[in-house]
């Protein structure tokens, strides 16, 4: 059911059993696929795709140009998949020409209210993203991610999937994979053990990354020799190797381990 009171653009396209509560506005070349669901007072600005099943609440605003002082009103995209829940007051801006030109949200991710995704991030599947989470532009977060409440994240910083970013911890370098992300500015604290176990990984992968944790983080080697251990001794483990790339291929560097003794 679509509200009499909402706008909708000559342009356009809206699917199957969509629902639209009152007073949203539905912006030029929007794409809404069956079965979404938004609330009222929802503005989706221009340039929007919205995948199946989303779930978009109240005050929401979507699609709406970059917040970047060379975005000169070039053509530009905001990309949402599938059976997502953006809580309200969520901002989600399109790309940039620099940045690739588009911003793209995976599926089955939650957005609570009053994040912010700003130009051309990139967002995987099955990411957890708290209140009041502000993602600078080109950020790129993979899947299975939680993000605390109240996390600023850097311009270019790369979260590793499977990782979890403490609330209110400042985020300025790439996160690797699998690790526990604490503090201002954010430090490593071991491995993301009850996110691991909850996903299903085997306790030989545990053991692995553990492992892998400490030759690399806390043993004090320098980190290029520390990888390369790693690499030959436990390239049996892929996760432990997916680690390995993921830190090869920072281009911001990566987060530390806390100087602090910690339980690992």
């Amino acid at each position: 059911m679509i509200d009499n009171r909402v706008i909708i653009h000559e342009t356009a396209k809206i699917g199957e059993r969509v629902k639209i509560g009152p007073f949203s506005i539905i912006g030029d070349d929007v794409t809404i696929g069956d079965d979404v669901t938004i609330g009222a007072h929802v503005v989706i600005e221009k340039d929007t795709t919205v995948g199946a099943g989303c779930v978009i609440h109240n005050y929401a605003s979507i699609g709406t140009d970059p917040q970047d002082l060379k975005y000169n009103g070039q053509k530009t995209t905001l990309e949402i998949g599938k059976k997502n829940t953006i809580r309200e007051f969520t901002t989600l801006n399109r790309g940039t020409l620099e940045g690739g030109g588009v911003t793209k949200i995976g599926d089955n991710n939650l957005l609570m209210a009053y994040s912010h995704i700003a130009h051309d991030c990139v967002l995987g599947n099955n990411i957890v993203i708290a209140n009041a989470v502000n993602l600078a532009g080109h950020v790129t977060i993979e899947d299975f991610v939680i993000v605390g409440g109240m996390v600023p994240i850097h311009q270019f910083s790369i979260i590793g999937k499977h990782s979890i970013i403490g609330g209110a911890s400042a985020v300025h370098q790439d996160v690797p994979p699998f690790m526990n992300a604490v503090g201002n500015r954010a430090e490593l604290h071991g491995l993301n053990l009850i996110g691991l176990k909850r996903k299903g990984f085997t306790p030989d992968s545990i053991s692995s990354l553990k492992r892998a944790y400490r030759t690399i983080f806390r043993l004090g080697k320098p980190v290029k020799d520390a990888m390369r251990e790693v690499e030959e001794t436990m390239a049996d483990c892929e996760e432990v190797i997916y680690l390995v790339n993921f830190l090869k291929k920072s281009q911001r560097g990566f987060i530390r381990s806390c100087k602090r003794k910690m339980s690992e």
